[in-house]
Parts: C-alpha cells; structure tokens; sequence
C-alpha cells in the first residue's frame, strides 16, 4: 500500500489483520497467511499453552509475523484482563485484541465488561484493540478510555452476513480520531472492499478465509479487495443521483 496504517507509534505496510483459527491444517494456515500479505495475526490465547511454543502455532508464527494475542473465550472483564496479562508475560507484548462476549449464540461483545477491561489494562500499560459492537457512542467510549484503536463488528463473528449496518459505520469513522478495524462478519472479497470503501483503516479477517473452500485463493483475493477498497475511498467515489446524467458532454454536438 502507498499509505500505511499507523498504530501506537507502529507502522503497518498492509491493513488487512487476519485470524489463525479454523484452517484444515497449519499448513493451509501458514499458505493463506502468506498470500494475504498481512504482517499482523491474532492468536487466541485461551486456546493455546504459551509455555510449550513449540507444540502449537505459536512456535510456527514467532518470527515471522507481529502476534497479536486476543481474549477470545472470555465473557468477564477479570477473565479478559488475567487472560491479556498471561500473554504479555508469556509472549513479551502489551498488545492485545481485546474480546469480551456477552452471549453465546451471537458473541455480541459485553459493552459494560469490555469497557470495564479496556481501562484496566491501558491504566497497566497494554495497547489495546477492542473488538466491539458498531456502536459509535461506544467506540467513543473506548477512544476515551485510552484504547489504541476500535475495532467494530461489520456482522456477528463468522456469519459471513458482511456490512451489515455501513451508516453506523461511517459515523464511527467521522466520530473516532484512533484508527478503525471492522473485525467479524466479512464472507468474501466484496464485504471487504465495501469496508475499505467506507473510509476504515483496516479489516481483520479469519473465518471467510480459513472456512473457504480454496483458503490460500481466498486470501488472494482479500488482500486485494483491500487494495482496490482503500484506493477507491482514497480517490474518492462520485455522488449518487437521481437522474442519469450523460458522461459526454452535449456541448458542440454535431446536428444531423
């Protein structure tokens, strides 16, 4: 990308952030990684054993690209602030991809916990990313509070339903000076241009590429929707009419 995305004093060449669960295998993980061109993938903590690097994706991620661990998993602040602490310990980063769920069957973020979270953890040092509802009063709350970034749901998490509310979307940009990541809900390609076009800075991406049915493709064909997303929200799209509206001028017309 011509224009790198910025967070926390960290620079980032592309903005498309990826996930690293649900893959047929780490050798597809690793494949679909690659062709995506993302430098930055967040790994679920709860679900891994940090002490044994060797034995699990860790071990195949260190070194290769910047780990951003996530809470996933926990529906309580103490949870989510015991979960981002082992991983700074374990891992030696006060990044974290703060998650905490409020319910079961949608894994709608728990807006009172996650705020709740979100202090605790920038007051002790962390860089945190909160993945949240698309609630603009919300992620305003959490730009407040000291978070590095927001990162609204496009959709429930794996739903593949894509953007499903672009208004609340584009007040969240114009409300937010910290960069914006729609994380969750994207199911292909387009959702991901969609997103870019609306003006956010990034799109985190897991199930559309590790559940498709060619994952390494798949992840080719994100990363550019994310080019040609933020190329044409930077180039700036024309205004939507009413009227057609000739695109030849009918000045100096020949008369037949």
């Amino acid at each position: 990308m011509e224009d790198r995305l910025t967070i926390a004093g960290k620079d980032f060449n592309s903005r498309l952030f990826v996930g690293t669960a649900r893959y047929p295998n780490v050798k597809v993980m690793l494949e679909a990684i690659q062709e995506s061109g993302a430098e930055a993938v967040t790994v679920a903590i709860r679900r891994l054993n940090p002490t044994q690097m060797s034995e699990n994706i860790l071990g195949v991620l260190t070194g290769r690209y910047f780990i951003i661990p996530n809470t996933a998993g926990c529906y309580t602040a103490k949870e989510a602030v015991l979960t981002a602490q082992l991983a700074r310990e374990a891992l030696g980063t006060n990044w974290v991809k703060l998650e905490v769920i409020g319910d079961d069957e949608t894994l709608y973020p728990d807006t009172s916990q996650l705020l709740q979270a979100a202090k605790q953890l920038v007051d002790e040092g962390f860089v945190v990313l909160p993945y949240c509802n698309d609630d603009p009063v919300a992620c305003a709350a959490l730009e407040k509070i000291g978070c590095a970034a927001v990162m609204p749901l496009g959709s429930p998490i794996g739903s593949g339903m894509g953007i499903l509310n672009p208004y609340n979307i584009r007040i969240i940009k114009q409300k937010v000076s910290v960069p914006v990541i729609v994380d969750a809900g994207v199911g292909t390609a387009s959702d991901v241009a969609v997103a870019m076009e609306l003006g956010v800075d990034g799109v985190l991406v897991n199930t559309a590429i590790a559940q498709a049915r060619n994952p390494v493709m798949m992840a080719r064909a994100i990363r550019q929707a994310v080019e040609a997303g933020r190329l044409a929200y930077r180039a700036g799209r024309i205004p939507r009419l009413y009227h057609a509206h000739p695109s030849s001028p009918t000045e100096g017309r020949i008369d037949v």
